[in-house]
């Protein structure tokens, strides 16, 4: 049993963004559904908590970019308190990645080469949606669609301007891993002046 969980401790690297890419690349093999699934939790500046489910779009040193409607709830919440919460969780390896940081909108040369390689459809999506507003009907969404679709008829569908990307800088990133009789693995990267440290937790 010791040897067990021996075998399947997480084995921390120098840099947690390399460790994160080999789990995301185990995801990737093992998820049925979206492995860059992320739950992202966010605040309003008096510290009420919303949390809902996104689709990681890139990251690398400079943190975790993913995009939506900066009028969106969730987009008024990081405007007015630019910090955020990541997690990944993956049922298939029993594993989970949390993520805390300051969050920063991208620029626009990256949300508009990001946009661009959206499907059409859901390029004329984001001009129907009024993400998080009151929505009469779903009829109305569709004839919005419509609208849209015979708006931009005949030629490429631009990056609306409320339509953007941010990018979470972490300042930290824990590590899960789960262990038989709730016995699991914990290592939390802290970013320090000269870099990251990792250590231990108890589960």
């Amino acid at each position: 049993m010791m040897s067990d969980l021996e075998e399947n401790a997480i084995t921390p690297l120098h840099d947690p963004f390399a460790l994160f890419a080999l789990w995301m690349a185990d995801a990737e093999k093992s998820e049925i559904n979206d492995p860059n699934g992320m739950a992202l939790a966010t605040a309003t500046p008096d510290g009420l908590p919303s949390v809902r489910m996104v689709l990681l779009k890139g990251f690398d040193d400079n943190g975790f970019v993913f995009y939506s409607h900066q009028t969106s709830r969730k987009g008024q919440e990081l405007l007015a308190n630019p910090h955020a919460a990541l997690l990944f969780h993956w049922k298939s390896l029993r594993r989970q990645v949390r993520i805390e940081g300051p969050v920063s909108v991208v620029s626009d040369a990256e949300a508009d080469e990001y946009f661009a390689s959206r499907p059409r459809l859901s390029r004329l999506g984001a001009w129907a949606s009024a993400q998080s507003q009151v929505l009469e009907n779903r009829a109305a969404f569709l004839a919005k669609i419509a609208g849209v679709t015979a708006r931009f008829l005949g030629r490429e569908v631009p990056r609306p301007e409320n339509w953007s990307g941010w990018r979470l800088a972490p300042r930290s990133m824990e590590f899960w891993q789960d262990m038989p009789f709730r016995l699991h693995d914990r290592v939390r990267y802290q970013r320090a002046a000269e870099g990251w440290h990792h250590d231990r937790l108890y589960p």
